[in-house]
């Protein structure tokens, strides 16, 4: 199977052109017309991605978020996009990304998200489809909210602003999605959660909260919804869930 075939799947699920102007989703490494044998999904292009992919004979890894953003002025193996770079080309591996097209999808990262929380009627934040709002099952308390994320994303730890006395009304945007925290508050939501939130991001409206959830954390369930996709139109093809799916770069202690 040629690699566009593949990506053709992807594409039908989450729209190339789709994707924000400063993103590179798509082909990053190797051509449509490759033959591909086999396809490692994963989350980030990493080294230990690309070893696995060929260690796994696969000639072809799909990932959310994109090897190379911008110009590479130069490829130095002790970098790590420069070894993953030179790892796909010495073995002949296509690199594909689909980014913030798979982030605007339906059933996409953000519906993703929404329907973790559990949000009743989640409807898009904005016309760019970067976000979802509605509302939950029933009321709660802003401590016991945050109880309920963590539980939903099953996480650790939490960031989040002095919780509100009771949140009926949530927004959600996945990854770095601050800059959409005054559009979630204008609409109503009592609660947003996204994450990559920096410090004066905190400072919200009285009667409001933003939770920060962690990049990865909020993201990450793509991967599985990206091996769905593939596996149901291509049930005879070898597609890969990779071991290096929860390769979140940050650690917590």
């Amino acid at each position: 199977m040629k690699a566009k075939e593949i990506a053709a799947v992807l594409e039908a699920f989450a729209p190339l052109q789709s994707q924000e102007a400063w993103d590179n989703a798509g082909f990053c490494i190797g051509s449509p017309e490759a033959e591909v044998h086999a396809v490692l999904v994963g989350f980030d292009c990493t080294p230990a991605l690309l070893q696995e992919a060929v260690a796994r004979g696969a000639d072809m890894v799909v990932t959310h978020h994109p090897l190379i953003f911008g110009g590479l002025k130069r490829i130095d193996p002790d970098d790590p996009v420069g070894a993953a770079v030179f790892l796909a080309v010495r073995h002949g591996i296509v690199v594909y990304a689909a980014h913030t097209n798979a982030d605007k999808a339906e059933g996409g990262v953000n519906a993703l998200m929404a329907q973790r929380l559990g949000l009743v009627e989640p409807e898009p934040l904005d016309e760019h489809s970067l976000g979802f709002i509605g509302v939950l099952p029933e009321p709660m308390s802003g401590k016991a909210f945050c109880a309920w994320v963590k539980e939903r994303f099953s996480l650790r730890v939490l960031r989040c602003s002095a919780p509100v006395e009771e949140v009926w009304r949530v927004a959600t945007s996945c990854g770095a999605g601050s800059s959409f925290a005054e559009t979630a508050f204008q609409r109503g939501a009592q609660a947003f959660v996204t994450g990559d939130v920096s410090y004066h991001h905190f400072f919200v409206p009285e009667g409001r909260m933003i939770v920060d959830i962690g990049h990865w954390e909020s993201e990450v369930e793509i991967v599985s919804k990206f091996v769905s996709v593939l596996r149901k139109k291509m049930p005879t093809f070898a597609v890969y869930t990779a071991t290096q799916e929860n390769n979140n770069p940050i650690y917590y202690y």
